[in-house]
């Protein structure tokens, strides 16, 4: 029993003194590496190329030709042959109207005419009869044949004037027979027989035609799209109203002009609706393939930082960081086109935030 806790004994000093010698060693300081990780910018290379993509924009199908049809001259509606929907071929007669003060001033104006005429026979007799006279010597004075000549010539003169004013009564009795300037479909009708029209009232047509076997898509495209379009190029298209049927077209006119208020450019697209599917005022949704510009730089879309007050690209030049305002372009999964005071070749950083701050780089970049 002696020999055992003589043993217990040996075995507890041994155990403070180990755990003694652990605790000593856990107190002495660990070594650290106070140095500061340096950050980690992935870095590109600004390349001078278009990048192609494709759009889908808003667009609207409109008749080819449209008009208005508003009377010329003043009148009862007498008969109107047509009604919304009816198609019609140019120079169809559409409606008739009645005038029959007009119809009075037409006769008034042959009746005037035929005695001007008369006048004008008479005078150039009379001239003729004094013309052969004088051919005797002292039978006629100058002064009379010099006079009937110019009676005659003033008696021609009104006739013209009266057979002028002849025929535009005339003319005047013709806009009572309302025509289709061009083949279409009657798409709205506002009067009936019985109805006064006026020629100087110009707020509600009688009539409204328009050419629906011949659309125009028009496409208002933003400014930097509309750079890459041409004639001739081909878009996609699909109508809300006829849902999943493909549908594809031309760029057949480019206007030009740039709106100052959208900053959009309209083009236009010919379509064939001999069918009679789509109509005037449907919406569409445009895709088209856009070539890109071949003047512009492309970077990743990670490189561009939009912030409140611009848009610009952290430049890598020499060692040191700088911020260039850009404008971008055309887009796809990954590249941007931008506009700016870049290079080909310049280095720009593509995990771009703006937090990073311009100045020289103290530490070592990572591509």
């Amino acid at each position: 029993m002696k020999i055992n806790m003589k043993y217990l004994f040996y075995l507890i000093i041994a155990s403070a003194g180990f755990a003694g010698c652990s605790s000593s060693e856990s107190k002495e300081p660990a070594k650290q590496d106070s140095k500061p990780s340096a950050p980690a910018y992935q870095l590109a290379t600004v390349a001078k190329a278009g990048v192609s993509s494709t759009v889908t924009l808003p667009a609207q199908l409109a008749a080819f030709e449209e008009v208005s049809i508003f009377p010329k001259v003043n009148g009862y509606v007498k008969n109107v042959l047509v009604d919304i929907g009816s198609h019609v071929n140019a120079g169809q007669l559409l409606m008739t109207l009645d005038d029959p003060e007009l119809l009075q001033a037409s006769v008034q104006a042959k009746e005037k005419y035929a005695r001007s005429k008369a006048d004008f026979s008479i005078a150039r007799e009379h001239y003729s009869r004094l013309l052969e006279a004088a051919k005797t010597p002292g039978a006629i004075s100058p002064l009379d044949l010099s006079t009937a000549k110019e009676n005659m010539e003033a008696d021609s003169a009104q006739s013209n004037a009266e057979k002028a004013s002849w025929q535009m009564q005339e003319t005047m009795q013709d806009y009572l027979n309302v025509t289709a300037p061009f083949s279409g479909v009657i798409t709205e009708r506002n009067v009936h027989p019985g109805a006064l029209v006026s020629a100087n009232a110009k707020d509600v047509p009688m009539l409204e035609l328009k050419q629906t076997a011949h659309l125009r898509l028009q496409i208002d495209v933003p400014e930097m799209l509309a750079a890459g379009l041409t004639t001739g190029d081909t878009v996609t298209f699909f109508v809300n109203a006829l849902k999943g049927i493909k549908q594809t077209g031309t760029v057949v006119r480019v206007s030009g002009n740039v709106s100052q208020q959208y900053r959009t450019e309209r083009i236009e697209v010919d379509v064939n609706n001999t069918s009679g599917r789509l109509a005037p005022g449907m919406y569409a949704d445009v895709a088209f393939s856009s070539k890109g510009n071949t003047h512009a730089f492309t970077v990743p879309k990670t490189a561009v930082v939009i912030s409140t007050e611009r848009k610009y690209v952290l430049v890598m030049r020499n060692n040191n960081i700088s911020k260039v305002d850009v404008t971008t372009g055309n887009q796809n999964a990954s590249l941007v086109e931008v506009y700016g005071a870049l290079q080909a070749g310049d280095t720009v950083i593509s995990n771009a935030n703006d937090e990073i701050a311009e100045g020289p780089v103290s530490k070592q970049l990572h591509s």
